[in-house]
């Protein structure tokens, strides 16, 4: 079986400067906190730079452990610039209006980050528009304030690409009510549902229409059509293996995929893309096997997830069924493997 090092995920560096400024906002130097994590002022100028899904999460934690303040992500969104997404922010910067704007955050996403969980989405409609960040489930300390600064950032970000207040309709969010809920009212203004299907956050259509009177139609083309080498770029180098697995990481939550869903979402017909899997010299089982393999790894390494979420997230109908994989994958239990990483690390 091959063996590689999976990555649940990782992000562009400029994240890190909404976080440094939330946390100054809360009287608190982040520098410190900032070096301990390898993030220097030249790492964080480097194009390009990304930082693991896990590492950044394990920063925003302590962060708000620092601060005393588990709203931290709110106040994150609140202070965020479309300039720290780099060349995507700054495109969408150009945008004639707050729709065009959300459209190129959504379309151009996989160039600013990405994660094995999914990818955020735009759902429009007669009336307006969902924003939607993807599910990140199971909650807890590591990971709420991830959705905080997500939601609240495009709030922020679009509001000011149309230099004026932009009306949010509504917000939902996949986790129960946070202690600090009431923090999520003074900031969006508008209802905010919890314990809900999806996070995301509703615009109308006067909102979406909001013009940018920043905008230059040449500048934004001339954007447009870098990010689109570039997206065209990063796609165009991964094989039908690689596409695959990156499919399967969002499809496998508590269920198994079949061949047909991962064709259909391929658009290919199944016998065709089982073809082209027998060309490259493998099969659809092989792939799925190897990619539950080394997401568990990188779950079990880089998360402080239990089995049984890890479970789920690996679609096993049980957590004994998981133990019992594992054991067969690597020849240890899940917790032997979970010891000896923190040993090495």
């Amino acid at each position: 079986m091959q063996n590689m090092q999976v990555k649940l995920g990782d992000l562009s560096v400029g994240f890190v400067a909404s976080l440094a400024d939330a946390m100054r906002s809360c009287g608190k130097d982040p520098l410190p906190l900032l070096e301990r994590f390898g993030l220097d002022a030249a790492r964080l100028a480097e194009p390009r730079a990304r930082l693991s899904i896990p590492r950044y999460m394990r920063l925003g934690h302590t962060a708000i452990q620092q601060c005393d303040e588990p709203g931290l992500g709110l106040l994150m969104g609140q202070v965020s610039r479309l300039s720290q997404v780099g060349l995507v922010g700054v495109t969408a910067a150009q945008a004639p209006t707050v729709r065009e704007a959300a459209r190129a955050l959504i379309r151009f996403e996989p160039l600013y980050a990405g994660n094995y969980r999914g990818q955020s989405s735009l759902h429009e409609d007669h009336q307006g528009a969902w924003l939607r960040f993807y599910s990140i489930s199971p909650y807890n300390a590591y990971n709420r304030f991830v959705v905080d600064s997500v939601l609240a950032s495009w709030a922020q970000q679009l509001s000011a690409l149309a230099q004026q207040a932009m009306p949010v309709e509504k917000v939902q969010i996949e986790f129960s009510a946070p202690d600090y809920a009431g923090q999520y009212a003074a900031l969006f203004a508008c209802p905010v549902e919890f314990a809900s299907e999806h996070n995301q956050l509703r615009l109308n259509q006067p909102s979406l229409n909001l013009r940018n009177p920043q905008h230059c139609p040449g500048t934004w083309r001339h954007l447009l059509e870098i990010c689109e080498q570039e997206l065209q770029q990063l796609t165009h180098t991964r094989s039908l293996r690689e596409r695959i697995t990156q499919l399967l990481g969002p499809l496998l939550h508590g269920r198994e995929p079949d061949l047909a869903e991962v064709a259909a979402r391929l658009q290919l017909p199944t016998w065709t893309l089982r073809r082209k899997l027998a060309e490259e010299g493998t099969q659809f089982r092989s792939i799925l096997n190897d990619t539950r393999r080394d997401l568990a790894m990188a779950y079990i390494r880089d998360t402080e997830l239990a089995f049984g979420e890890i479970a789920y997230l690996l679609g096993f109908a049980s957590a004994e069924a998981f133990q019992r994989a594992f054991r067969r994958w690597n020849q240890q239990t899940p917790g032997e493997y979970r010891r000896a990483q923190k040993r090495v690390n």
